[in-house]
């Protein structure tokens, strides 16, 4: 039997698309590991496929003065020599890394023990840990092409993202019950990612009087987030719902969605440009972010595919405002989308993963 070791972890980003790929694993029959932060949402995500997971000491790779600066190369040494002893035990055939702070030490042990590494890159621009993790790797995956000049033309591959079957195969009739049912008005999908839901989330709430006029709201508000008082006041009937997490049914939902207001992290900007949907991004800010969202967010509003918001412009009358503009032009927005070319992302790093076993 073939083996597989998965890493990745840190936000959702860093996680979902290794779903999509033990999806892919679990149909060919691959025994399959995942190695993982013992706190991160990783940890949460994956624990609940029934497939190893294996917690190792992580430290984060900071751009910024810390003092936890000093402890955290400490965490990613010990984290090293937990993933060489992982990797010795477990024998993976091939090692496939997300990204995120967990998986460098990881690539490093499988390096060492001369297993093969493909790692996979979101974002329009290369993270810190994927820099890192460069050299010692096969080949580095990109979800656009754009990517490609950051990183040595060599080893790249572009292959799109990973999806999960439940947003290529979603069914808009399904995800339909979850929004308020008021005819006549379009479905408008809120959510704000797994850590940057709050500043969004308090905007919109402002926002609910004028948004039940000419929308259809489902707000997805993130764990531990959900206003009660609010939820009650603007009940289904009155055009509004909140709900603070959707995860197996979340491709049903967006794909009942008319228009989305979203951050801009790159795995949610490819799946609704993947499910042709028409969408506000607003970044996170550089203040809590290395920019990424900012500059994946500048790309795709250039390509015409996204409208913009930025996070310190972001009010009740810019959201309306934008809403307004997006609307009025909606039928050339779709035709833009449906330019976008759709790739089989799954299945060609699936092929490229095989490739690499002897």
């Amino acid at each position: 039997m073939k083996t597989i070791l998965l890493t990745g972890g840190g936000t959702a980003g860093h996680v979902t698309p290794n779903l999509a790929l033990i999806e892919r694993f679990r149909d060919k029959k691959w025994d399959i590991h995942y190695v993982g932060s013992q706190t991160g949402i990783e940890y949460d995500l994956v624990g609940n496929l029934s497939i190893p997971y294996h917690a190792i000491a992580t430290g984060k790779l900071r751009r910024y003065f810390s003092w936890q600066n000093f402890i955290d190369p400490l965490f990613i040494l010990l984290g090293f020599f937990q993933s060489l002893l992982i990797c010795l035990r477990v024998r993976p055939d091939v090692v496939f890394s997300k990204g995120g702070f967990v998986t460098v030490p990881v690539v490093i042990a499988a390096w060492v023990c001369r297993i093969p590494v493909i790692c996979h890159e979101s974002d329009t621009t290369p993270g810190l840990a994927n820099k890192l993790s460069t050299p010692f790797c096969r080949y580095v995956c990109v979800t656009f092409p754009q990517t490609a000049k950051f990183l040595p033309s060599d080893k790249v591959v572009v292959t799109g993202s990973p999806v999960r079957d439940a947003i290529t195969r979603s069914d808009p009739d399904r995800g339909a019950d979850y929004y308020p049912v008021i005819s006549g008005k379009p479905r408008l999908l809120v959510f704000g990612g797994s850590l940057g839901a709050g500043p969004v989330n308090q905007q919109v709430e402002i926002a609910v009087p004028e948004l039940v006029r000419n929308f259809n709201v489902l707000h997805v508000v993130g764990t531990g987030n959900l206003n009660a008082v609010l939820n009650a006041a603007f009940d289904s009937g009155k055009g509004y719902r909140q709900v603070e997490f959707i995860q197996d049914e979340f491709g049903d939902v967006l794909a009942a969605a008319d228009v989305v207001v979203s951050r801009a992290g790159a795995n949610s900007i490819y799946e609704l440009i993947l499910l042709r949907k028409p969408h506000i991004l607003v970044p996170l800010s550089a203040a809590v972010s290395r920019g990424d969202q900012i500059e994946n967010a500048k790309i795709f509003s250039a390509e015409g595919y996204s409208q913009v918001i930025d996070e310190a412009e972001l009010n009740p009358a810019s959201l309306l405002k934008g809403l307004d503009e997006l609307m009025a032009q909606i039928d050339q927005v779709k035709d833009k989308l449906a330019e976008f070319e759709r790739l089989d992302s799954v299945g060609r790093i699936v092929a490229l993963l095989e490739e690499q076993v002897v």
